[in-house]
C-alpha cells in the first residue's frame, strides 16, 4: 500500500476529455459528440490503489484506456512520473509502455485463441527486445509461477483454462515488462465470486512485492472498499465525489454516491438500512448534451411522473433520487473539515 514518505504523484490526470463523434446521414455529417469522459482530474501516488467506480457506461473504462493512449484523447493532460504521456513521441511512448500496463476486463477476449500462452506472455518481452531464446522462455515460466500457474502452462492454449486461470495469464502478461503502474479494468467482474478473492489477493501480494500502483476500475463497491486506498465515483463522464475509502463509506455526500452504497449487498440481511434508489433510466450522453452547442443547459426539473413515483416509494420507506437532479454537475470542491474529500455540490433531492 502507500509508503508514508511518498507524496509526489506517480500519475497526474488533469481535465481529461475523451469525446466520440456522432455522424449521421449519407454524407456522415458530424452532428454531435458522445462525451464519454468530460473533464476528469485525479492523482495516483506510488504504491497506491485508486478505485474508480460507477455504473456501466459512466466512462470509467474509457478513462483507463485514455490514460494509456489506447483511445484518442480530445483534451486534457496526463503526466506519468513527470513525462507528458499525451504528447510523447514514439521513442518516449515506447519506454512509457514498459512502465504502464493494463489488465483487461474480459479474460477470454483479451487472449489470442490461436497463440500458446508462452507466446502471449513473451510477445511484449520480445517486442521490446528485453530477452530472447532460453532467457525469454525462463522469464515466461517465472511469470507463470509468480501468478500461481505451472511452467507447462506455456505450451497450452487459452481455451484449455478456466476464467480465473485466464485472468492470471492476463496478469502475467501485464507484469512481463516490469511496470510500475497498472490499469485494472474490472479484472474480477467476469469471474465467479469464489475466484474473485483469489485474484484480488494475488494483485495485493504483487503490489506489496513489486511496489505497483493501481487504477482499479470496478462497479462492485464491496470489492473496492477492501482493496482500494482512495475511491473516485464517476457519473456521466465526470467524477462527482472522491475521498479515501474510510471517509467515503462513512460519510458519502453526493446523492449518486449514497445510492450506489445503498445498493451494495450487506452481509447481515436483518440489518436495518436506508434504501436509496435512482429514479429513471441513465440519460443518453448524446441527448444530454444535444443542446450544449446552442448554449442551453441540461434541465434539472422533475417530471410529474417522477414526483408521483417518489411519493409512492417514500411511503414504503424507500428514498428516491430522480436522475434529472443529477444532471447539474458543478466542479469538485473540498469538504470543510475533511481534507482530501472532494464532492460535486449537486442539487440535493427534495
Amino acid at each position: 500500500m502507500i509508503a508514508p514518505h511518498e507524496n509526489r504523484p506517480l500519475l497526474s490526470v488533469r481535465d481529461l476529455k475523451t469525446y466520440f463523434p456522432v455522424k449521421r446521414g449519407l454524407l456522415r455529417r458530424h452532428v454531435g459528440n458522445v462525451k464519454a469522459v468530460d473533464g476528469v482530474s485525479f492523482d495516483v501516488r506510488p504504491g497506491e490503489t485508486l478505485g474508480l467506480v460507477g455504473e456501466s457506461g459512466c466512462g470509467k473504462s474509457t478513462v483507463g484506456r485514455s490514460i494509456l493512449r489506447l483511445v484518442p484523447v480530445t483534451a486534457g493532460s496526463v503526466a506519468f512520473d513527470g513525462v507528458d504521456v499525451l504528447n510523447a513521441h514514439r521513442p518516449a511512448m515506447q519506454l512509457l509502455r514498459r512502465r504502464m500496463q493494463i489488465i483487461f476486463q474480459d479474460p477470454v477476449g483479451s487472449l489470442n485463441p490461436r497463440m500458446q500462452i508462452g507466446r502471449i506472455i513473451g510477445e511484449p518481452i520480445a517486442v521490446h527486445k528485453l530477452a530472447r531464446g532460453t532467457e525469454l522462455t525462463d522469464r515466461v515460466e517465472l511469470l507463470l509461477k509468480k501468478v500461481g500457474l505451472p511452467a507447462e502452462t506455456a505450451r497450452r492454449y487459452p481455451h484449455e483454462f478456466s476464467g480465473g486461470q485466464r485472468q492470471r495469464i492476463g496478469i502475467a502478461r501485464a507484469l512481463a515488462l516490469e511496470p510500475t503502474f497498472i490499469v485494472c479494468d474490472e479484472p474480477v467482474s467476469a469471474l465467479d465470486v469464489s475466484i474473485q478473492s483469489t485474484i484480488l489477493n494475488l494483485l495485493n501480494d504483487l503490489q506489496d512485492e513489486l511496489g505497483l500502483s493501481y487504477l482499479f476500475i470496478a462497479h462492485n463497491l464491496a470489492v473496492v472498499e477492501h482493496f482500494c486506498d482512495r475511491v473516485a465515483v464517476m457519473y456521466l463522464g465526470r467524477i462527482v465525489e472522491m475521498a479515501d475509502r474510510q471517509t467515503l463509506y462513512r460519510n458519502p455526500l453526493h446523492p449518486y454516491t449514497k445510492a450506489l452504497l445503498s445498493a451494495a449487498p450487506h452481509p447481515d440481511p436483518l440489518a436495518k438500512r436506508q434504501r436509496i434508489m435512482l429514479l429513471g433510466d441513465v440519460p443518453s450522453p448524446i441527448s444530454l448534451f444535444r443542446d450544449e452547442r446552442a448554449g442551453q443547459a441540461a434541465s434539472v426539473e422533475m417530471t410529474d411522473e417522477e414526483r408521483a413515483e417518489m411519493e409512492a416509494e417514500r411511503e414504503s420507506g424507500i428514498e428516491m433520487i430522480p436522475r434529472s437532479r443529477l444532471l447539474d454537475r458543478p466542479p469538485l470542491v473540498e469538504v470543510e473539515g475533511e481534507p482530501g474529500h472532494f464532492v460535486s455540490r449537486s442539487v440535493e433531492p427534495g
